[in-house]
């Protein structure tokens, strides 16, 4: 009877506490989520909604022309292809060179292996504001100022990346490596057909991050590019921001279908990506 009581018990604080826990985490959800629903909303509502005192959720009668104004506005149809172009080649060429990097980390021995790694994680202290004025300077003498040479070739290593794929890669048994060498397997080979194949959650993730970083840069855009036909989605979005004021409602239309793609791209490769954090730093 006793054992009947305690189990009941157990079952009940355990029940207990499952539920407080899933409540926290709705209301944590539901707060992440307000920005979101507030900037759907105000992307349908006529401007004299938009800075009403008290707060309006919904619009009184919704505006879906917003969205075909604020695309008409400015040129997004170059600035969502410029983005797309830059984001892609950006993640691409980050995901070979930081490959090669953390394999090297990973799975070979040299001299300083150590001391440089550590140099190379010492970098990312680096607040990337104080190399703004360097970079800068080194574009001009290249001669790329408004080129895409400018808006992909700084940003195709990366020692994030680099880190995140190393420790993955030393997740791997090292017995691979050694079997593979010994049948005559190269090491570049032993990369391509093992080591990528077998670290894909971390690559998706090592993407994901790479491609919205490169999608939702900023200020380099907005420093490196003179013309409209070089810029990009966030770079655009300031069209609706002037001195005398801001046109929210066709602003928050032009967040949203700029937001999309990340979002269905997040959508799509979420299983991966979430495999991906999970199994990386298991091993130091």
């Amino acid at each position: 009877m006793r054992a009947e009581q305690s189990t009941l018990s157990y079952r009940f604080r355990r029940g207990t506490a499952k539920g407080f826990l899933y409540l926290g985490l709705f209301a944590g959800a539901i707060i992440m989520m307000l920005p979101f629903i507030w900037m759907l909303t105000s992307s349908i509502k006529a401007p004299d909604e938009i800075t009403l005192r008290t707060i309006q959720w919904l619009p009184k009668v919704p505006q879906w022309q917003n969205y075909k104004i604020a695309w008409e506005a400015a040129p997004f149809d170059v600035y969502f292809k410029n983005s797309f172009l830059i984001a892609f080649a950006v993640m691409s060429l980050d995901v070979i060179f930081s490959s090669l990097a953390a394999y090297a980390f990973a799975k070979f021995e040299f001299f300083g292996k150590r001391f440089l790694f550590l140099l190379f994680l010492g970098t990312m202290m680096i607040p990337g504001e104080v190399m703004l004025i360097p970079n800068y300077i080194t574009m001009v003498n290249f001669g790329w100022i408004d080129t895409y040479a400018a808006l992909i070739v700084p940003w195709t290593v990366s020692v994030f990346s680099i880190f995140l794929l190393r420790q993955f890669f030393l997740t791997v048994p090292h017995e691979l490596f050694e079997a593979a060498v010994l049948d005559g397997c190269s090491k570049f080979k032993y990369l391509i057909q093992v080591m990528l194949p077998l670290s894909k959650p971390a690559l998706v993730t090592v993407m994901l991050f790479k491609f919205i970083g490169s999608w939702n840069s900023f200020l380099w855009v907005l420093i490196m590019t003179n013309t409209p036909t070089m810029r990009t989605i966030p770079v655009g979005l300031t069209y609706f921001v002037s001195d005398v004021g801001s046109y929210y409602n066709y602003l928050m239309a032009a967040s949203t279908f700029a937001m999309a793609p990340i979002l269905l791209l997040f959508l799509v490769l979420q299983k991966q990506f979430i495999q991906g954090i999970a199994r990386t730093g298991l091993k130091g």
